[in-house]
């Protein structure tokens, strides 16, 4: 899997939001330069997270962004949705939707299982817990194991 850079961007800056405690909008200028993150590209970013509803924008003097719900609500796979689409594709389809040969049927398998695995951490994790550092249990363990910090 690929995390593109908009997905990346959008989780730091909801990450950002979600660090203020007493609710505040924060602006997107804020945003940007905390994550170092291009204006025009966050912009576009927070339309599609506005789109999902996972924020609203405040007009005015004190205006800016904030989360439409509670950030421990939010799950990263809400955020990689909306602005990404479907954790996995296969040339544009999803998973159930690719026919196969006989021969090769099997492999539509490989990506049901591949989505159920993201599923299980992207869906497992929230944006609160990313803004207070730490991961549920399950999620923390598969960072334990030594070989998941190997490139291969």
């Amino acid at each position: 899997m690929r995390v593109s850079a908009k997905a990346d961007y959008a989780l730091r800056a909801l990450i950002e939001i979600a660090s203020v405690t007493d609710g505040t909008a924060v602006s997107a200028e804020q945003l940007g330069k905390a994550q170092d993150i291009p204006h025009g590209f966050l912009q576009a970013i927070l339309a599609d997270l506005r789109r999902a509803d996972i924020v609203v924008s405040q007009r005015g003097q004190s205006g800016g962004w904030r989360f439409a719900r509670a950030p421990e609500t939010v799950s990263v796979a809400d955020v990689i949705r909306a602005v990404d689409g479907p954790l996995v594709s296969v040339y544009g389809l999803r998973p159930e939707s690719v026919a196969y040969g006989e021969s090769a049927k099997v492999l539509q398998h490989v990506w049901i299982a591949a989505r159920r695995s993201l599923r299980s951490v992207f869906e497992g994790v929230s944006i609160q817990d990313l803004a207070d550092g730490k991961l549920p249990d399950a999620v923390a363990d598969l960072t334990a194991d030594e070989d998941a910090w190997q490139p291969h």
